[in-house]
């Protein structure tokens, strides 16, 4: 997968987990840009310790997209928590 498939990955999970997760997450379209791609290299490492192998496949498989959606939720509660504690 390219550079530029990566970021619309990223941008696209970080959407979906921000649809997913209940209650009103700040940030523009750079925010959740950035959530989904740190997401999706989280999830793809938690799923090569977990799992023993590449779990970021090409772009269209579902596997990438799962790891990539999984690792944004991850991102996201731990960005909540952070911005709790601060407030």
């Amino acid at each position: 997968m390219g550079f530029f498939g990566f970021l619309i990955l990223g941008l696209i999970a970080g959407a979906i987990a921000k649809a997913i997760l209940p209650g009103r997450q700040g940030g523009g379209w750079l925010v959740t840009l950035l959530l989904g791609v740190v997401g999706a290299i989280l999830g793809g490492w938690i799923g090569g310790l977990i799992f023993g192998g590449n779990t970021l496949g090409s772009f269209f498989e579902i596997r990438t997209w799962v790891t990539a959606i999984v690792g944004s939720l991850i991102v996201l509660l731990i960005w909540g928590a952070l911005a709790k504690r601060r407030a």
